[in-house]
């Protein structure tokens, strides 16, 4: 599966590089508050450290990053391309370092906070931001069963339930998948369940 993709949750991540240690936090954001609350909170937390880089990207929106007082071009920006080279978006990094008394150069200090910013990515997981149908339908009792197998078959997923006379389905399927799902719905129903199309949406899901 292709990007663009997001963090699939929040990812933790430390490394020793020569005395000094290098803690990569990885969290999915949505606006540019939240990011720079997410920086604000590691700020606070890590008050004691020497430095905490970070970076963030918005889907469609601004690219930021901070070197924390560490050479220009040795954390904020290598920490970005991490991000850039996934095709991750929708993300804010914050790298903590904690000064171990032997300094690194350059070259050390750029090795060091990419690997951190990537191993808390690796740690949170990707999910890939892809298009989906919204769908609502109602079925007997007796169908729920076989009509939740059907919608994990297509690769769609139950949004919501609701349990009365009929069982109220709210799910999503993937565009690809929305033509063959509803063919099997009008099967194994005799034509009886009409699905009403909610409309597209684009929302994360986990790469299979």
């Amino acid at each position: 599966m292709s990007g663009p993709f997001v963090p699939a949750g929040e990812g933790l991540a430390e490394l020793i590089e020569k005395r000094s240690r290098f803690i990569g936090r990885v969290r999915p954001v949505e606006s540019e508050e939240a990011a720079r609350a997410f920086i604000a909170q590691v700020k606070k937390e890590q008050y004691d450290a020497r430095h905490n880089c970070w970076c963030y990207l918005l889907p469609g929106g601004p690219e930021r990053y901070s070197d924390d007082g560490e050479p220009q071009g040795t954390a904020g920006l290598p920490m970005l391309e991490v991000f850039r080279k996934a095709e991750v978006t929708g993300a804010v990094c914050v790298v903590t370092r904690y000064f171990g008394g032997v300094l690194l150069g350059a070259g050390g200090l750029l090795r060091a906070y990419t690997k951190a910013a990537r191993d808390a990515l690796d740690a949170a997981g990707l999910a890939a931001v892809r298009p989906w149908r919204q769908l609502a339908f109602r079925c007997p009792y007796p169908l729920a069963e076989r009509l939740k197998q059907e919608l994990a078959a297509a690769g769609g997923t139950v949004e919501a339930l609701a349990y009365a006379e009929d069982v109220s389905f709210r799910a999503l399927v993937p565009e690809e998948a929305l033509a063959a799902f509803a063919g099997r719905v009008t099967e194994l129903s005799g034509g009886r369940i009409a699905l009403e199309d909610l409309g597209a949406v684009r929302k994360a899901a986990r790469p299979d």
